[in-house]
């Protein structure tokens, strides 16, 4: 229950009260398949949402009519990047502005999971921004649940919380979100202590967030699937199916990331800086496939695979070749060298099988030439951080190379102790 008890601590009481009641009434095969949803479901908001969109098929399956969320607060505290990041089709995306007021109607979206709806701020006075706060009020009436978002940087001030009781008065179950936390920083857990206390919240029942890059999206999406359990049933079923695919974005991310890191002006013979990256897609993965490990677990994996002296040997081979710039085979053999670490803890996590040292040569060799012969057509002039970035997202997706078979690679070259800290 300690899965289950995480999530419901993070809700306001009146929700937990529901929500409790809801999870004591389903039978212990689905309490057991949420926590492993749970404990599953990728923190990386790209990743969450690229589930969620995979998950179609499983989420027509379950159950016809979607519930309708409605985001409410404040004008100007991010509802309207918030909703951006859950919609799935780009077309649906609200207008977003610094300027107050820029959301003038409610606005609704397919999310997936659920509908999503863009409420006016609730906050504004006079004419206008009474008929404002009535839209709001009526999208807040309308809808299944409310995600209730506030400004860590403007505070909770008297006017918000008067709107605040006439959102609880609604009887709805709800979640808070305190937007913009990523601008506070070291003050981070004063502000987020602060508006909890105005609420008369405790600080765990205030979620912090940032819109503008989803952090944690993934406590917000739990948090509504909780209220439909036929939402976690077809997340669930669709979970083992999309691994392999939420992996390989995971992969495609950090050898993007491992691309731009080889273009600075370091040893890249070292590739040092690449462990980091390493680390924590190995980690990312993990989680995918319901593991629990650290970060010292993930550099013991990502060591057990000689992938440094690999890539040192490539590149000194390479190099010695003439004709290839050093910032084209540094970045080709940094990125190979994140997908073939992708590779191996994929199949780790998988089937709890090692790759053998030949077949991480293989895949480091042919993801290497693949990227070098993709990059000489933008000619010996380095690109910038950017578009490199891009450049080897794009070369990688497609590729398609998440479809090869490796199962005959994935023969070790000797047993493998059974992996730790995977969960029930």
């Amino acid at each position: 229950m300690a899965t289950i008890d995480r999530f419901i601590a993070q809700l306001p009481p009146e929700t937990q009260d529901l929500f409790r009641f809801i999870w004591e009434s389903l039978p212990e095969s689905e309490k057991t398949g949420f926590n492993l949803l749970a404990a599953s479901l990728p923190s990386n908001s790209t990743l969450l949402r690229l589930l969620v969109r995979l998950s179609t098929v499983q989420l027509k399956m379950a159950f016809g009519k979607k519930k309708h969320v409605a985001i409410v607060g404040p004008a100007n505290v991010g509802k309207s990047t918030l909703y951006n990041q859950l919609v799935q089709d780009p077309k649906d995306q609200a207008k977003v502005s610094p300027l107050p007021g820029t959301t003038r109607e409610n606005q609704s979206a397919d999310a997936g999971l659920f509908n999503i709806v863009d409420t006016p701020g609730a906050d504004a006075v006079g004419q206008v921004g009474e008929q404002e706060r009535a839209r709001a009020l009526q999208a807040a009436s309308d809808a299944d649940f409310l995600i209730v978002m506030f400004d860590a940087i403007q505070g909770i001030k008297q006017n918000e919380l008067t709107f605040f009781e006439q959102i609880r008065a609604l009887h709805k179950p709800y979640i808070i979100v305190l937007n913009k936390t990523d601008l506070v920083k070291r003050e981070k857990a004063a502000v987020v202590q602060s508006a909890a206390r105005n609420l008369g919240l405790e600080m765990d029942q205030v979620v912090p967030i940032s819109a503008k890059d989803g952090q944690n999206l993934d406590r917000i999406l739990v948090g509504i699937a909780m209220l439909e359990p036929e939402m976690v049933a077809a997340l669930g079923q669709a979970m083992p199916v999309y691994r392999r695919k939420l992996a390989w974005r995971a992969i495609v991310s950090a050898a993007s990331g491992s691309a731009v890191v080889a273009l600075t002006p370091i040893p890249i013979i070292d590739f040092i800086p690449l462990v980091t990256l390493q680390t924590v897609m190995v980690l990312g993965i993990a989680r995918i496939y319901s593991y629990e490990i650290t970060p010292a677990r993930a550099r013991e994996i990502i060591a057990t695979f000689g992938l440094a002296f690999l890539g040192r040997t490539l590149f000194y081979e390479l190099s010695k070749l003439g004709g290839i710039p050093g910032w084209l085979l540094g970045t080709a053999v940094a990125a190979s060298m994140t997908v073939a670490m992708g590779y191996a803890a994929t199949i780790w996590f998988e089937r709890g099988e090692k790759l053998s040292k030949d077949a991480v040569n293989l895949i480091l060799r042919q993801v290497t030439e693949l990227v070098l012969n993709s990059l000489k057509a933008i000619g010996k002039k380095k690109p910038s951080s950017e578009s490199l970035g891009r450049r080897i997202s794009t070369i990688l997706e497609d590729a398609h190379l998440e479809e090869i078979n490796l199962a005959d690679a994935s023969k070790g070259d000797e047993p493998e102790q059974p992996l730790e800290g995977q969960s029930p």
